[in-house]
């Protein structure tokens, strides 16, 4: 091997992650294909990675990775310590990249890092240990909408060379990485969607998805598992998943999927089995290594619904399905602490997608409306002030108009606005508006 050639390192840990990546290098985004060594580092960040789902198990996965020249497992790099969590001391840095470049045949060659996040590990890691190397990110669903989650160190900022993402809000510019003039670039929706039906391909024999066509299902539920995360009680949210089931129901859906999130608990199903039955629904469980992707090419559903999840946008964007969501409200005032970063995938699904419970027609949401861009920027000011002080005028300007609208409360909490001072919220008592003083002083 010439151990002076040029390396391209992609860091991945979802398969929707994956197929991105595959969609930008088909469409030649990430230059041409001689003289490039190509490899796939995929990283399991569940909580128990030993438990959980593994990427090379999810249908399509095969097809994916045949695009690059190796596959490394990143988790078996660094054992025994947590992807999610370990990153190199500082006067380690070049022992690890000493021992990465010789156990992965990198030699002295120039190594190029991308990334799906580069404000928590493992792409961090990685930037910090190929400290030199330029780093390109992508972002994989509507999280890069939002601004982005910590300040990140300068000497890895200035590296960053691009955001790529997916076209899933047409029209809305993503604020992730914004703060140091990164500029985002689309991938192609051809290339994209070509991947997609590359990966369906790959299911065609699938017991799981003959069965779902057999069925002939009008809508698919998603499910997220957002228990995991603490948002929400599982028992709030197998409700949830009872809610959608209802409204599909009452919309005239007589035949319906549920996909559940690969971590969720079988009791999911068991409820949604019982609330099927009571409102004479037939429901299939889909629980196999599948991306709900597959099944739109497969089944074309004629509704998918859900709360927050990107892929009800890629329903709509690549597909044409009509969407609708459920409990985006209930979610928004749960969420905590308010920089969350799904917090701005909740406020898009929120403002764009019909509310099934209150009888809306689900709707394919088409581009961005003019009210969007300013909501976002807004909650994106509120969440990150410090990143973006830029935005406070917009904000200021935005939550003058909207006045004493009640609807506001959901993505402006009277908390949030009272500590940074904004319009919509409680007055200061005096030692509130001098330490306010003296923290914006700091700021300035």
């Amino acid at each position: 091997m010439d151990t002076h050639l040029r390396t391209q390192i992609f860091e991945v840990s979802t398969l929707y992650g994956a197929a991105t990546l595959a969609a930008a290098l088909d469409a030649g985004q990430f230059g041409p294909r001689e003289g490039i060594r190509r490899i796939l580092l995929v990283s399991n960040n569940a909580e128990v990675p030993e438990t959980a789902l593994r990427l090379e198990s999810m249908t399509g996965y095969g097809r994916i990775a045949a695009r690059f020249d190796e596959v490394i497992d990143w988790n078996d790099a660094i054992r025994p310590n947590h992807p999610g969590s370990w990153g190199p001391r500082t006067d380690e840095v070049p022992l690890w990249q000493r021992a990465f470049r010789t156990a992965w045949g990198l030699g002295s060659g120039p190594v190029e890092l991308i990334v799906e996040s580069i404000q928590v590990n493992p792409g961090r890691a990685l930037a910090a240990i190929f400290a030199e190397s330029p780093v390109q990110v992508y972002a994989d669903g509507l999280m890069s909408y939002g601004p982005t989650r910590d300040e990140l160190p300068q000497q890895i900022a200035c590296r960053i060379q691009r955001l790529l993402h997916l076209d899933l809000v047409p029209g809305l510019r993503p604020l992730l990485l914004s703060e140091f003039g990164v500029e985002p670039e689309l991938v192609p929706d051809d290339a994209f969607r070509k991947v997609l039906a590359e990966i369906a391909g790959s299911a065609a024999e699938d017991s799981q998805v003959m069965r779902a066509v057999e069925a002939a299902p009008t809508a698919l539920l998603l499910g997220q598992y957002m228990a995991a995360l603490g948002i929400i009680t599982a028992e709030e949210e197998e409700d949830l998943h009872v809610r959608m089931l209802r409204g599909a129901a009452a919309a005239g859906h007589q035949s319906v999927i549920f996909k559940p999130h690969p971590t969720a608990p079988a009791r999911y199903s068991l409820a949604l089995n019982g609330a099927a039955a009571e409102a004479g629904v037939k429901l299939t469980v889909l629980d196999g290594p599948l991306l709900a992707e597959t099944f739109y090419e497969r089944c074309r559903p004629q509704l998918v619904v859900g709360c927050f999840s990107t892929a009800m946008l890629t329903a709509s964007v690549y597909y044409g399905i009509p969407v609708a969501r459920v409990g985006t409200e209930m979610v928004l005032e749960r969420l905590a602490p308010y920089e969350n970063s799904n917090r701005i995938p909740l406020v898009i699904v929120d403002h764009l997608v019909p509310d099934l419970e209150l009888g809306a027609a689900p709707a394919v949401p088409g581009d961005a409306p003019d009210t969007l861009d300013p909501l976002v920027r807004a909650v994106g000011y509120c969440m990150q002030p410090n990143l973006h002080r830029g935005l406070r005028a917009e904000a200021v300007s935005l939550l003058d108009r909207r006045g004493d609208d009640s609807a506001a409360a959901v993505y402006f909490p009277r908390a949030r606005l009272t500590e940074l001072d904004l319009p919509g919220g409680a007055a200061p008592g005096p030692a509130a508006r001098l330490r306010r003083t003296l923290v914006r002083g700091k700021r300035g």
